[in-house]
């Protein structure tokens, strides 16, 4: 289905994007190597159940939950800039 001036597909085509741009950021904020002991930023202990669920991990519970808290504040609006996302 095309709309206005673009070719057949490419809002198939942006949709694609989007979700490969999504895949992308979640497999770099994968950790990876070995897990720390202590917190980066707060310097707490980090739990050995918490270092062997989750590789390569850096930061504690509380401060991992802040950066995610701000990572989701930070979210933009979709490639399409379509209401849905400027609704949030």
């Amino acid at each position: 289905m095309a709309g206005g001036w673009t070719r057949d597909g490419a809002v198939q085509d942006q949709i694609d994007a989007s979700v490969e741009d999504a895949v992308s950021l979640a497999r770099s904020r994968l950790g990876v190597g070995e897990s720390l002991a202590h917190c980066e930023e707060c310097d707490a202990v980090i739990p050995e159940a918490r270092r062997n669920a989750l590789p390569g991990i850096r930061l504690c519970v509380r401060c991992q939950s802040e950066l995610e808290s701000q990572q989701a504040d930070h979210s933009g609006i979709n490639r399409r800039a379509s209401k849905d996302s400027q609704l949030r």
